[in-house]
């Protein structure tokens, strides 16, 4: 008897389950009886409804935040003249990229040696900081606009080469460190690796040269 009501456990959730869905049923009308009939929803139909949430949230965000930079970066045009604050970003934001660049190595040698601890704290504090950069360069570029590079010769094409690869896969970022950190998360870590060694590369490309576009920009 008790390797039965087992059995029933673990395909139905049990005697005691069926009757109370059934004493339910009886009691909650015709709603209740589609309920019966639907029986309990499956851990994998929540897991699929929860990742298709996701992606809409991710994709929402990801739309609006490069929608933003590229006006700024493209159609805004700020009037008046520059804080001394606000004249200082750009150097916060290349300190911000160094650090999610040193986070994020930090985050690839702990992983490498099984530290999930560790590897955990560096990846979050990589996206908080990489947060932190996209708050402080909207504000600038809302403020401030943009500038010019006035550098000539072979650094121009150099310079423009850097920029454009920095800019597209920044925005490609977006979409797949939400993603990564989302299946972290979930505890999705067949999924979370597959996608994490494109995220990676990319992810410290980015934070590299956004050092090297401010310091071609502001410093060449």
């Amino acid at each position: 008897m008790s390797g039965t009501r087992g059995a029933a456990r673990r395909h139905g959730g049990g005697i005691g389950s069926i009757a109370g869905r059934w004493y339910h049923a009886r009691r909650g009308g015709a709603a209740g009886r589609a309920a019966y009939n639907r029986g309990p929803v499956s851990t994998v139909d929540s897991r699929l409804g929860d990742e298709r949430f996701a992606r809409r949230v991710i994709a929402v965000a990801s739309v609006v935040i490069i929608a933003l930079v590229g006006y700024l970066l493209l159609g805004h045009r700020p009037q008046g003249g520059v804080a001394p604050v606000v004249a200082a970003l750009p150097l916060l934001n290349a300190c911000l990229n160094a650090t999610s660049a040193a986070l994020l190595t930090a985050g690839f040698v702990f992983i490498r040696r099984r530290l999930v601890g560790p590897h955990r704290a560096c990846m979050l504090a990589a996206l908080g900081v990489s947060t932190l950069f996209l708050v402080s360069y909207v504000t600038y570029h809302a403020l401030a606009g943009s500038r010019s590079f006035g550098g000539r010769g072979w650094v121009r094409p150099v310079y423009f080469f850097v920029l454009l690869t920095h800019i597209g896969l920044a925005a490609a970022i977006v979409p797949l460190a939400l993603t990564t950190v989302w299946r972290a998360w979930r505890a999705d870590f067949a999924r979370h690796r597959r996608i994490a060694r494109w995220t990676l590369p990319l992810w410290l490309y980015v934070s590299v040269t956004g050092v090297v576009v401010y310091w071609m920009l502001y410093r060449l």
